[in-house]
């Protein structure tokens, strides 16, 4: 298996359409070699817990309603042509992420987490649903086939917050600045929303290398 790290949030639509992107080359090649682990990057680390309006966020952040307009733009049309429509009118809040990244974090512990980070994009993007309300991420915990119960339990705590803060910085230390950002077999860094080619391409490529076999070396002759 080849392991591939993929650096995201949650909220970050070009990496809910990088996952399309990914997800449809996966799907064409079912015996690909990756093994995928998602690993968390924030987007905005000092969110306060309960978030902001999410009009408020946009207009701060881009410089006043034309400019959140012009930025989101380009955004729903490279979505719609990666077969998803985001339902932007219905997000009321721009939520903090650490709840969203621990419970992703606990999923991968139960081999659950690209079922959590799948259901986490769509209750965002679509259903417009507050990713930082922890009744709302124990639902998709218990919808994904984790215990509800003890998922609520330890978001009452901050049971491994501090590890995805941490995580978080060293991801920033060596060199990740934007999201998505692929990490292919340790060495090969993938930036950005790939198309679904390009992943081809490189699944194809490691499944020559792997029938290639390892080089044999030349012995001594006469």
């Amino acid at each position: 298996m080849v392991k591939l790290v993929i650096f995201s949030d949650p909220i970050c639509p070009w990496c809910y359409i990088g996952k399309a992107r990914l997800d449809r080359a996966l799907e064409a090649r079912p015996m690909h070699p990756f093994e995928v682990e998602w690993h968390p990057f924030m987007l905005n680390p000092d969110m306060p817990p309960g978030g902001m309006d999410r009009r408020a966020y946009l207009e701060a952040k881009f410089g006043g309603q034309e400019g959140a307009v012009r930025a989101y733009m380009p955004i729903v049309d490279e979505a719609r042509s990666a077969g998803l429509n985001l339902n932007l009118e219905a997000i009321a809040r721009t939520p903090s992420t650490i709840d969203a990244h621990r419970l992703i974090h606990w999923a991968g512990l139960e081999g659950r987490q690209t079922a959590v980070v799948s259901a986490l994009f769509r209750a965002y993007f679509v259903e417009g649903r507050d990713i930082g309300a922890a009744e709302v991420l124990v639902e998709i915990a218990e919808r994904a086939g984790m215990d509800g119960a003890v998922t609520a339990r330890l978001l009452a705590t901050e049971a491994d917050a501090a590890d995805i803060r941490a995580r978080d910085a060293d991801a920033r230390a060596r060199g990740v600045r934007a999201v998505p950002t692929f990490l292919v077999a340790g060495t090969h860094v993938v930036p950005g929303a790939q198309p679904t080619a390009l992943w081809l391409n490189v699944i194809d490529e490691l499944a020559g290398d792997a029938a290639d076999g390892p080089a044999q070396e030349s012995g001594p002759t006469g």
